[in-house]
């Protein structure tokens, strides 16, 4: 869906929300000050003063009241990060993250998704920003927004395959790398013939090592790839991407949660070897590939529990 974006005053959003006073919807967005639609362009205004026009006619709609704010913020100097470009932020990028590979419990999901320069001031806006400074339940509402305006691919590794592979010898490495190139890939057919003037990987291993784990692959990407630790901060593409991948992580969990008939924890601590333990008591031995990665320590330590 196209869209643009303007900030306003106070003064000129009150005068905006009288000329649309007709056409105001009775549920407003959080944070938002009003919510309006015409036949062709959904109109929202927010309490930080910028307005998103979205829809077929958004551009008309938009130029009626002022300029979008995506040629006004370009022209600001960017300072550099690391050896990114000055201007990295302000690109249009596709960046890539992963999200459950530290959790025992829980499949592994991996996002890559493409946000173009005019589309960052929306995001900013909608609150995207690194998943790991959000709740759950932001990430949803935050989640479903963006999966309708921005291209991404989604891949969910289950337990029972990432076991598979890991007892054929195959590192978690690896496996991310391989997950991270075919998400990539599937966004740059998705937006084909554009494309981006970045990538950005959030950084798990060195770009040599990530490279040689694809060594015998096809690597879709090549040209202007970036590596960047704590990348959601570099650029939205990779926020924008984590939160997806956090949002489909979350609800596996509720289904694994569902399944095991108790709240699974996340991550790896001394409560997932409780929580492994019972599973074991109630469901037996077997069923731990489905739910969990076997090589973990968290194994044993629920094995002994059990034994106690």
């Amino acid at each position: 869906m196209s869209q643009v974006v303007l900030k306003l005053t106070t003064s000129e959003i009150e005068k905006m929300k009288k000329h649309y006073e007709k056409q105001l919807t009775n549920s407003n967005p959080p944070g938002s000050i009003f919510c309006a639609k015409t036949p062709q362009c959904t109109i929202t205004a927010y309490k930080s003063g910028k307005v998103l026009f979205q829809g077929g006619n958004c551009q008309s709609e938009a130029n009626k009241w002022g300029e979008p704010v995506a040629k006004r913020e370009a022209a600001k100097p960017k300072s550099s990060s690391g050896t990114l470009p000055a201007n990295f932020a302000t690109l249009s990028v596709v960046g890539s993250d992963e999200v459950g590979t530290g959790d025992y419990f829980g499949p592994i999901t991996v996002v890559a998704a493409f946000v173009q320069k005019e589309q960052i001031p929306l995001l900013k806006e909608l609150g995207v920003k690194d998943s790991k400074n959000l709740k759950d339940d932001a990430i949803s509402e935050i989640a479903k927004q963006i999966k309708e305006i921005i291209p991404f691919s989604l891949l969910t590794l289950h337990n029972e395959k990432y076991n598979q592979l890991q007892q054929k010898g195959m590192s978690q490495g690896k496996i991310k790398a391989l997950l991270h190139n075919q998400a990539i890939g599937h966004v740059l057919e998705k937006i084909a013939p554009d494309k981006p003037e970045a990538i950005l990987i959030d950084e798990f291993a060195k770009k040599e090592v990530y490279y040689q784990y694809l060594k015998g692959q096809s690597v879709v990407h090549k040209d202007d790839v970036y590596f960047s630790t704590k990348a959601e901060g570099v650029h939205l593409a990779v926020a924008a991407a984590s939160i997806i991948a956090r949002y489909a992580f979350v609800k596996h969990f509720a289904n694994l949660s569902k399944e095991a008939g108790f709240t699974i924890p996340k991550g790896a601590g001394p409560a997932v070897d409780k929580a492994a333990a019972r599973l074991i008591k109630e469901k037996g031995e077997n069923v731990l590939p489905k739910f969990v990665k076997l090589h973990f320590a968290n194994t044993g330590k629920a094995l002994n529990i059990v034994r106690r």
